[in-house]
């Protein structure tokens, strides 16, 4: 972390942009994970996409025409987000679960020799019943599971490749806990056996920098949702997985991407706002690098500039939650941040997940209970799936004085039912 550049941070000057930061300021916002708001540059893009091009894409007249050339301006500003090799490997859709289920369903008719899938116990649900329904096609999976310290080990996913590997599928960051994986290392472990890499990087998308080369993966799935834009979802893919990728498509449409994949019409206007929440992070970015720097530079001064204060997040909220009697799930040393996003799953010892949430809610604060979307991760931890657990998620509008009102009002909320005991 670079404590100069996290003190330095403009919190307070980015809160500005978000519209419903300013018309709720007593709300607390810190379900995050399950939902960001957006820059009102995103909401003026999807405005202005509803008003001068609510149309169908791919005809011969002006409103048309800027469908398409607002297509274009998205898929590119993706590209640039992700490190893309080509433009053309960005695909728009619904979301991020569509898209996981579209190439599962692909890989399901090309499994031959090489038919084992590896998963994870820490992962959400969608990245992983998308892959075990694969068994029906006589898929094998194998589970690489999650050490007691809440991380997923590159060594322990390295016995369970062989040549009949075909796919591991594995989160960038557990929506759930909040650990950050070591994706290059998947990403080198999987190519050594001559398997795919599959990253659901919906969850770390808000909290740092994507980049498919580096990590080496074939496929990426994303939200708009968290990541200060509409709901979407888009598919990143290797040009040549795409290609050979089977996939349904009506006979008029290309067979190769992203149309392939883009089959059906999609929320057009929310990709316009997915787009300006990519240009909403590039401005962040030129604070660092200048006017003149390129986007990708700009995006990773931008991501960098978020990571070191989101630590800073992390860490005021792990000593709030401790000093609340709170038991943490995942990396709760503060000294070990640089491993998580400020995203931490929890449990209370005097209250039940449901009376804390319900009762945080009535006094102003969002947060989220439950089984958090993964059932085998909740059994991971010994917490029954009626009840679950409780999460608290930031993103880099969140505040250190919001952990405190949190804290206080946590505070308030337990030991009132501790009197009633």
């Amino acid at each position: 972390m670079n404590p100069t550049r996290a003190n330095a941070f403009p919190v307070e000057e980015l809160r500005e942009q978000f519209p419903a930061l300013r018309r709720h300021p007593g709300f607390l916002f810190l379900e995050n994970a399950g939902g960001s708001q957006v820059p009102q540059a995103v909401i003026d893009a999807v405005s202005e996409h509803l008003t001068d091009f609510n149309v169908q894409r791919m005809a011969k007249y002006q409103h048309s025409q800027g469908v398409d050339r607002k297509l274009n301006e998205a898929r590119e500003s993706v590209a640039i987000l992700v490190n893309a090799y080509r433009s053309e490997e960005v695909c728009f859709g619904l979301n991020a679960t569509s898209f996981i289920r579209l190439v599962s369903l692909g890989i399901s008719k090309d499994l031959r020799r090489r038919d084992e899938i590896v998963v994870t116990d820490m992962d959400h649900d969608a990245n992983i019943s998308t892959w075990t329904a694969l068994e029906e096609y006589s898929a094998k999976i194998l589970w690489w599971r999650m050490r007691e310290d809440g991380r997923l080990h590159v060594e322990d996913l390295i016995p369970l490749l062989g040549e009949r590997s075909r796919l591991v599928a594995c989160t960038a960051t557990a929506h759930s806990i909040g650990t950050m994986v070591d994706v290059a290392g998947v990403g080198a472990a999987a190519k050594a056996a001559g398997a795919e890499l599959f990253v659901d990087a919906v969850h770390y998308g808000p909290h740092g920098l994507i980049d498919v080369q580096a990590w080496n993966c074939d496929y990426l799935v994303c939200s708009g949702y968290k990541n200060f834009s509409p709901h979407m979802g888009f598919l990143w893919g290797r040009y040549d997985a795409l290609v050979a990728l089977s996939t349904f498509r009506e006979d008029f449409i290309p067979n190769v991407p992203p149309y392939k994949i883009e089959v059906g019409t999609f929320p057009y206007e929310n990709v316009a706002g997915m787009n300006a929440a990519v240009l909403y992070l590039e401005s962040i970015g030129r604070r660092y690098v200048g006017p003149d720097a390129p986007r990708r530079a700009a995006l990773a001064a931008a991501m960098g500039a978020i990571r070191d204060y989101e630590q800073t997040l992390s860490v005021a909220m792990l000593g709030a939650l401790k000093r609340l009697g709170a038991k943490i799930h995942g990396i709760a040393d503060e000294r070990e941040a640089a491993g998580r996003a400020p995203t931490i799953c929890f449990s209370l010892p005097s209250m039940n997940p449901q009376d804390f949430a319900a009762a945080m809610g009535q006094a102003g604060v969002g947060l989220r209970d439950g089984h958090l979307f993964a059932p085998r991760l909740m059994h991971r931890l010994g917490l029954a799936m009626e009840t679950g657990a409780i999460r608290v998620s930031m993103v880099h509008y969140n505040t250190a004085d919001e952990i405190e009102r949190f804290e206080a009002i946590a505070r308030s909320v337990i030991d009132g039912q501790s009197g009633t005991d």
